[in-house]
């Protein structure tokens, strides 16, 4: 017997992938306000940017002809214009993530990406995931990555251009840019639909939350020492550490000839 619901030859077929078609989002809006079809002809017919730039237009403003609206295209609801995505700005670097709350194909997957850009001597906040494993691969510039797991093994190690990191879940880890010229820019993707940061428990929080007493016992050193850090409890995420300070000319020549001297003596 014949489905009722089967639509007669001839007659419009139902389009199965509407509910994952959406309006497209606009480079630097962070909700999902509804866009004209003249903004979604114009964001799917603009080719991708450079990889992990971070240059967006204004918020409520089309992208350039040259540059894709941040987001994902209203026709093509399997791709995402990543490094035409707001970022979120911090001291020492940005992100720009692609979850189930900006990317609705990603819903329901267990899935997530993100772009982070790390400025000279930028740091990604310590921290571990309780819920996702992540994979990264440096896209660009040379990274020290530290990693603490069960039994307090440790393991640090330097990365470049093309490597690729794997942190298990609920491992302690951090990395950092290892250059004081270049930026970081490294392509993070999670087993998790949370955004980055949100998934993650940081040592900043971790720390300030415990109190100096504790702190003490656990490390066998004095209370007083643990006064020092701020109780502070908002994340960190990225930040930047002050670039190491080059000698003055008149210290350098003296240390130049301090070795020149011991050079000699070993002659």
């Amino acid at each position: 017997m014949p489905n009722p619901n089967t639509p007669a030859d001839g007659a419009q077929q139902p389009d199965i992938e509407a509910s994952s078609r959406h309006t497209p989002i606009i480079s630097g809006e962070r909700s999902t306000p509804a866009a004209s079809a003249e903004s979604q002809a114009a964001g799917s017919a603009m080719a991708p940017g450079d990889f992990g730039a971070s240059a967006s237009p204004a918020a409520g403003t089309m992208a350039a002809p040259d540059q894709p609206a941040g987001g994902w295209s209203g026709q093509h609801p399997h791709m995402f214009h990543l490094s035409a995505w707001a970022p979120d700005v911090f001291t020492g670097g940005t992100l720009q993530g692609a979850t189930g709350d900006n990317w609705k194909i990603l819903s329901g997957q267990q899935a997530a990406v993100c772009l982070a850009r790390l400025e000279p001597c930028g740091v990604r906040e310590p921290h571990w995931h309780p819920s996702a494993w992540e994979l990264n691969f440096v896209v660009s510039g040379s990274a020290r990555w530290s990693f603490v797991g069960p039994e307090a093994t440790h393991d640090t190690f330097e990365v470049v251009k093309g490597d690729l990191v794997f942190a298990p879940q609920g491992h302690f880890h951090y990395f950092e840019n290892a250059s004081d010229t270049e930026d970081l820019v490294v392509l993070i993707i999670f087993n998790s639909s949370a955004s980055e940061p949100a998934d993650d428990v940081g040592i900043v929080a971790s720390l300030s939350a415990i109190p100096v007493d504790v702190l003490g016992a656990v490390f066998g050193a004095s209370p007083e020492l643990f006064k020092q850090i701020p109780r502070k409890l908002e994340r960190v995420t990225i930040t930047r550490k002050p670039k190491a300070k080059a000698p003055d000319a008149p210290e350098a020549a003296a240390a130049a000839s301090a070795r020149s001297h011991i050079y000699e003596g070993q002659a």
